[in-house]
């Protein structure tokens, strides 16, 4: 049995990089391996995929085309990683085709809870900020904040946009408390933050 890990290769930065998650599989490797009873008559063996571009970051292209390459060269039962929103919202759609679970730590964003038919076999085993909003409701309702709500979060538009996707969980979830509204105002490096607190000042009350 063979399995395809899908992973950044060099880049630290990422906590499922390859030289961080490598030791693991190779330990979970070797003691599935030492056990004859956990897959009788089969070894499981890894092949490596990096799913990071020339600049050293997740890419949405890189990462499916791993993929594809690693499933007609060596047949994987299941899949490991990506991490990267980005990267593995393609790779988890192609694995769901071919009928392969995909396994990651990553993966946090919203749109990955539907398991109805491209996420059917995507299991995240890191947290999710569907998580986090279901929080953000537990809060309003505790402290009787019904209201509104004001989400203030950076986001450049590059790499993976970990704090666009945070702010989605709370986006998507709170509006699940009756008559709540929800705004949001997105500030960039630069930019003008004398209106971003008027925005706050405006919005906030």
């Amino acid at each position: 049995l063979t399995l395809a890990v899908v992973l950044p290769q060099h880049n630290l930065t990422y906590p499922w990089a390859w030289p961080r998650v490598g030791p693991a599989v190779r330990l979970a490797a070797a003691a599935v391996n030492s056990r004859p009873d956990l897959l009788p008559g089969f070894t499981l063996g890894w092949v490596f995929g990096d799913s990071e571009d020339r600049h050293g970051v997740c890419s949405e292209m890189a990462a499916p085309l791993v993929a594809v390459d690693l499933r007609l060269a060596h047949h994987p039962a299941a899949f490991l990683g990506p991490g990267c929103v980005y990267s593995a919202a393609p790779v988890a759609r192609f694995t769901s085709h071919w009928q392969l679970p995909l396994v990651t730590a990553g993966a946090e964003a919203h749109g990955f809870d539907d398991k109805s038919e491209e996420f059917g076999l995507t299991t995240r085993a890191g947290p999710s900020h569907r998580k986090l909003g279901e929080l953000g409701v537990q809060l309003h309702r505790r402290f009787n904040w019904t209201r509104r709500a004001l989400l203030v979060y950076w986001d450049e538009r590059v790499d993976d946009r970990p704090y666009y996707f945070a702010a989605e969980g709370l986006y998507v979830q709170l509006p699940t408390l009756r008559n709540l509204t929800v705004m949001d105002v997105v500030f960039r490096d630069g930019g003008n933050f004398s209106f971003i607190i008027q925005e706050i000042k405006a919005k906030g009350r």
